[in-house]
């Protein structure tokens, strides 16, 4: 007659099964169980919640139960809270006497103390160090689960220091994720979304893998408001809604956060003790430049806020958003570059079209100058990706514009992958010809909205990776890291174009970044196609085009313009007398006067009266300024410069000055002091509520 099972040992076959990865942690327990003299005593096993600690545990307990000199004692601290007296009864059993009261195991066996769930025994930590632990055998094997490390007692007594070993748990690697996902019965189709989704996170494929598996679909970002929720509740247990979540939150968003970052994103006068608090997390991590949780805990945090409070997970991200922005506008050097990176890590879960991003390699790579020894290097990357017609291109910039080419090193410090960032306001005109990329980008800002005199135009004119060539890659990822500085730091920056090969997978995405496809400027090199993305920095300036990225992807909207506003607004000192020097240069291009920031000030609103305000009212008003100068006989010699720089102009001032019969240097002179007079006038006009009256223009 068969005897049937117990449900124990299916269980246990089961869980043996699915039981996939910590090879590493088995083999340092086995060892030490073997060793004559073990290095340690305690092994303390560290991780979040749903890592996988308990069934390590379980793991352990089933491999040292196989051995008959080995004794196998569990505790858990997530039943109701054991006292002294009640630890000490569980463990007199298997040591025939009582720990830490002096009494002698009666037994032969090897003790193996499991405890699980320690942090719920943080009461009991100074018993367990001080009393129950010495108290048991020298041999005694001790293995702690617990989401938070040791106690800094444990660390700062040097006899426990030299006994204790701490592992923290990590994720599963891809291969370990499918492996599980396999034993698990899931469709080997659906692996690779489901090792993405969860980031390899051991709770998180154990909850996906039930849900396929049973029927239902492999789920696709954001993930399931009841996933998110199993997830969260490990994750962070309960956190009442207040500065703690909202720590929690802005730490999901950030790249890495710190305490300013905290501070400023919830209006803390002193963020110290909520960011103490978010260090001290079991899903969070000390890096180099601040805290970041695990890949999974920020999905779910990220997702919670976001379907839970939409327009509260806006308002955070804006504030977020404003903190990154001004440290990108106040740092300098590699400082700098962090901040870019922190930048574009904010936008990783909003845009809904393919990004050009290797996130898992984000911030790990940054672009530095090549230095002469790197050209070969990258005239041999340049050949091996696009050809021999297009090195011989690199290497006339190269020898023309070597500033303008960053490498991407790797772990090996070898060039991984080349940006090319040519001035070609710089380049001469024989140069920009022989280079048919950098011809179309020239072409295309002239016939579409040519620069001024001391604007300039830039490109983006290579980009190779040495794996990827333009596929996701580290070097992809310096790409709007290298070329955000550029915007930044070029004065006058009227045009930046970038260049990429068989460029249509890209066009939704750059759209929503407002780089728009330039149409008609595809070119050709060496047998390749290659299109063109353009932005004119004229009409949205660096600070306005993040801003734009932020509402569209906020928006999930690529054609998202911020509303007309009614409101005026007002301009520094500086800021007006830029914009008053920016619309005489534009006097004759209505359409570019339209974008002017004078026409949103209290004096063209004056000016206005109930007319629509144009870039054609704002041009009257320009030369109802300059007709201040007319009614000063003594000005008449200024009036005559400006006259015939902006409002008559001349081909060029050198061309101006001949025409008024003076040197060129008083030419310059009178432009000046007229320039500045006008802008004195205009400016008082903004303060003291007042607006030109109109006259004639000559």
């Amino acid at each position: 007659m068969r005897v049937p099972a117990k449900l124990g040992d299916v269980l246990s076959a089961r869980r043996r099964r699915c039981f996939v990865g910590r090879e590493a942690e088995l083999e340092l327990v086995r060892a030490t169980l073997e060793a004559r003299e073990p290095s340690f005593s305690v092994l303390w096993i560290t991780g979040p919640g749903g890592i996988g600690k308990s069934r390590l545990l379980e793991a352990v307990a089933e491999q040292a139960e196989e051995g008959d000199a080995l004794s196998v004692v569990r505790l858990d601290g997530r039943n109701p809270a054991p006292s002294p007296r009640e630890i000490i009864d569980v463990l007199r059993g298997a040591l025939g006497g009582s720990p830490g009261t002096g009494g002698e195991p009666s037994a032969d066996r090897r003790l193996v103390l499991l405890i699980d769930a320690y942090e719920r025994l943080s009461a009991l930590d100074d018993w367990i160090r001080g009393s129950l632990l010495p108290g048991l055998p020298a041999d005694t094997l001790t293995i702690v689960a617990a989401r938070e490390p040791p106690s800094p007692e444990w660390r700062a007594d040097p006899a426990w220091r030299g006994l204790l070993r701490v592992v923290s748990l990590r994720n599963f690697g891809p291969e370990e994720s499918r492996g599980y996902l396999t034993a698990c019965g899931v469709d080997p189709a659906a692996h690779e979304r489901l090792v993405q989704v969860t980031h390899g996170h051991p709770l998180g494929l154990s909850l996906v893998a039930d849900l396929v598996v049973a029927g239902g679909e492999a789920p696709i970002e954001p993930l399931a408001p009841d996933l998110v929720a199993t997830l969260l509740r490990r994750f962070v247990d309960v956190v009442p809604i207040g500065e703690r979540r909202s720590a929690l939150e802005a730490c999901a968003l950030s790249r890495v956060t710190t305490e300013a970052l905290i501070r400023d994103s919830l209006g803390l006068e002193n963020a110290h003790d909520v960011f103490a608090w978010l260090r001290d997390r079991s899903f969070v991590e000390t890096g180099p430049d601040g805290l970041f949780p695990h890949d999974l805990a920020r999905d779910v945090l990220d997702a919670d806020l976001r379907w839970r409070d939409p327009e509260g997970y806006k308002r955070l991200f804006r504030r977020v958003r404003g903190h990154v922005q001004a440290g990108l506008t106040s740092s300098r050097g590699r400082a700098r570059q962090r901040a870019a990176f922190d930048l574009k890590f904010l936008f990783r879960n909003l845009p809904s079209v393919l990004s050009p991003v290797d996130w898992e390699a984000w911030g790990h790579s940054y672009p530095t100058a090549a230095e002469p020894g790197d050209h070969a290097r990258i005239l041999d990357l340049v050949h091996a990706a696009e050809g021999e017609v297009s090195a011989a291109i690199a290497e006339r910039w190269l020898h023309r514009q070597p500033e303008g080419f960053l490498i991407v090193r790797d772990e090996d410090d070898d060039v991984r992958g080349l940006l090319g960032l040519l001035d070609l306001t710089a380049a001469g005109e024989q140069d920009r010809r022989a280079d048919p990329g950098a011809e179309a980008a020239w072409q295309y800002a002239h016939g579409r909205a040519p620069p001024r005199p001391g604007e300039t135009i830039t490109q983006t004119r290579f980009v190779v990776d040495r794996e990827g060539y333009q596929d996701p890659s580290p070097t992809l990822n310096a790409v709007p890291v290298a070329t955000l500085l550029r915007y930044l730091e070029t004065p006058r920056l009227a045009w930046d174009l970038l260049a990429l090969h068989e460029p249509e997978p890209w066009d939704e995405y750059f759209a929503l970044a407002d780089l728009g496809r330039a149409p008609g400027a595809d070119f050709v090199v060496g047998g390749r196609r290659y299109g063109l993305y353009a932005h004119d920095f004229r009409s949205v300036p660096v600070d306005a085009l993040i801003e734009l990225w932020t509402e569209r992807a906020l928006a999930q909207d690529a054609s998202w313009r911020p509303a007309p506003t009614d409101e005026p607004i007002v301009l520094s000192q500086r800021d007006f007398d830029d914009a008053v020097r920016q619309g005489l240069r534009d006097l004759h291009r209505p359409e570019l006067l339209a974008r002017n920031p004078l026409l949103r000030t209290r004096l063209a609103r004056r000016f206005a009266g109930t007319e629509p305000p144009d870039g054609e009212l704002l041009g009257r008003l320009l030369l109802t300024g300059v007709d201040v100068l007319r009614r000063h006989p003594r000005d008449d010699k200024l009036l005559r410069a400006v006259n015939r720089t902006y409002v008559r102009p001349a081909p060029n001032q050198h061309a101006a000055a001949d025409v008024l019969g003076l040197p060129f240097s008083t030419y310059r002179r009178h432009l000046s002091q007229g320039v500045r007079r006008l802008v004195a006038c205009l400016w008082d006009h903004e303060l003291y509520g007042t607006a030109p009256s109109t006259g004639e223009h000559h």
